[in-house]
């Protein structure tokens, strides 16, 4: 049978894994690196480190799963969207990529909404608002603050996009991945040449641009050598990593949205037609399914929020879960659970690194509100969770104002694993939940997507239907449920009480 890799970039790791065509999952491997912040708000990585993970992370795939290079007929490429690789003709990378969750762009964002002739205009161009993280934003930073380095620049490319030139010499891009650039007009599937024009940049920086399950190079001789696979193996478009991760969700139906809570959080919906916030709340993207599009809210610092709180203050259950040798999440969250719902008044504002949706706003910052005598670690963790939870709640409301249907959330990321957080989930949504057979996230989706590609499925629907179901379903605790509605209009308004304060706050660091 044959077999197809998913290659995920991510920001703590690529993930490989090897999946026979009916869906299972032979092997799978993660290799991590560094990310560096050299300034306050600045976020980057090193590219090279991302082409040793692919190259260790596949050839152990290889091995653990006993595959042979013959058998690998396809691959498929995932990775963190909005980062920017520059290269300079030589094809060599000028300095380290500037990452999604990266915040030094502010000026730039107001650059280019002056450009475009204001920001409903930016968004009739391109379907988004100018916010910090795209790359628009990060190939102007490089022209104003680095302009020998931006000289330097002959291509632009996004992370999953330079692994793709590394396996296969091409310069290309997918519509998916392309649509978090800023650059891309997502109705029409292509670079916006007007706003190019606009911003004064030309359009051979950046890449072809191709659907996701279609064919964009092949493995090289150099590459195959590396990785221990076949000269010729076709590569396909892939996916950006939420686009992805919705394909290894299932989410290629209208109704069906997914809530996956990773390091930041997305609430992902699928949609038939072209669907536009007027006020850029929450993006609309191109689908990684071929002529479909995506309604997608992002919450920066969600699982992240618990990753900090794990690791400046959690040190004694961190210790414990190692000498029991368990996940010290299990820990957080069975102390979190001895917190009564809602925390007891207490909430968490989990914008560690500024936050997207709905706010847009890279000076916000994190919080506990209303700490009192009563509350102790158990409350810490509890408001913790809930807080990047309602965070989240935050895009699914915006979801439905746009009257996109939600009939089933689909639950992904590490709060699909804790039984507590998909409880408290559905309890703050208000709707039941579910998880699915399949758990590998974004590499998985663009197995799926090189195994469409290449003629093991007719598309990339057929490839979910066939290979994903739903396994699992968690109910709504009616009492939980009213608590939460009550307190949810609490958590919206502490933002707009402290949106003046945030940056007085950040200039205390300058």
């Amino acid at each position: 049978m044959a077999v197809f890799l998913g290659v995920d970039v991510g920001t703590s790791g690529t993930k490989t894994l090897a999946m026979q065509e009916d869906g299972t999952i032979l092997a799978s491997a993660t290799e991590e690196y560094p990310l560096y912040s050299p300034h306050p708000g600045w976020s980057e990585q090193d590219p090279e480190d991302w082409w040793q993970a692919t190259i260790k992370s596949i050839r152990k795939v290889l091995k653990t799963g006993k595959i042979k290079a013959a058998d690998v007929k396809g691959i498929g490429l995932s990775g963190q969207m909005h980062g920017s690789v520059f290269l300079n003709k030589e094809h060599e990378v000028i300095r380290p990529a500037l990452l999604w969750n990266d915040q030094r762009t502010a000026a730039e964002c107001a650059e280019i909404e002056q450009r475009a002739g204001g920001r409903k205009k930016l968004i009739k161009l391109v379907a988004n608002p100018a916010l910090t993280g795209f790359t628009a934003p990060k190939i102007l930073w490089l022209r104003n603050h680095e302009p020998k380095h931006f000289d330097k620049t002959v291509q632009v490319l996004l992370p999953k996009d330079y692994i793709r030139f590394r396996l296969t010499g091409e310069f290309a891009t997918e519509v998916s991945d392309a649509s978090g650039t800023l650059l891309l007009d997502v109705k029409q599937r292509n670079w916006s040449r007007p706003l190019l024009s606009k911003l004064e940049l030309d359009d051979s920086l950046l890449p072809d641009v191709y659907e996701s399950e279609d064919v964009s190079g092949h493995l090289t001789a150099d590459a195959a050598g590396l990785l221990g696979l076949s000269k010729g193996v076709a590569v396909v478009g892939g996916g950006g990593d939420q686009a992805a991760g919705a394909v290894g969700n299932g989410i290629v139906k209208k109704g069906v949205i997914s809530a996956t809570m990773g390091t930041s959080g997305v609430v992902f919906a699928h949609s038939d037609e072209v669907q536009i916030d007027p006020d850029g709340r929450v993006h609309t993207f191109c689908h990684a399914v071929r002529d479909k599009w995506h309604v997608m809210g992002v919450v920066l610092s969600a699982g992240g929020s618990l990753q900090w709180y794990r690791n400046q203050l959690c040190e004694q259950q961190v210790a414990e879960a190692k000498r029991k040798k368990v996940d010290p999440y299990e820990l957080i969250s069975a102390q979190a659970e001895q917190a009564p719902p809602g925390s007891e008044g207490l909430f968490f504002l989990p914008y560690l690194t500024g936050e997207r949706t709905p706010h847009a706003d890279p000076d916000a910052r994190a919080a506990w509100i209303g700490l009192s005598l009563r509350h102790g670690r158990s409350h810490l963790g509890r408001a913790v969770m809930e807080g990047a939870t309602y965070a989240m709640r935050d895009s699914l409301e915006i979801i439905k104002e746009l009257n996109i249907p939600v009939r089933e959330i689909r639950l992904s990321g590490g709060g699909a694993r804790s039984p507590f957080w998909r409880q408290l989930q559905a309890d703050i949504y208000g709707q039941k939940v579910v998880t699915i057979n399949a758990e590998e996230g974004p590499a998985y989706g663009v197995a799926l997507l090189a195994a469409a590609g290449t003629g093991a499925y007719k598309d990339v629907v057929e490839a979910c239907s066939s290979t994903i179901r739903v396994v699992q379903s968690t109910s709504v605790n009616s009492k939980a449920k009213s608590i939460y509605n009550k307190a949810y209009p609490v958590f919206q308004g502490l933002y707009s009480s402290l949106k003046e304060d945030f940056p007085r706050i950040n200039q205390l660091l300058k």
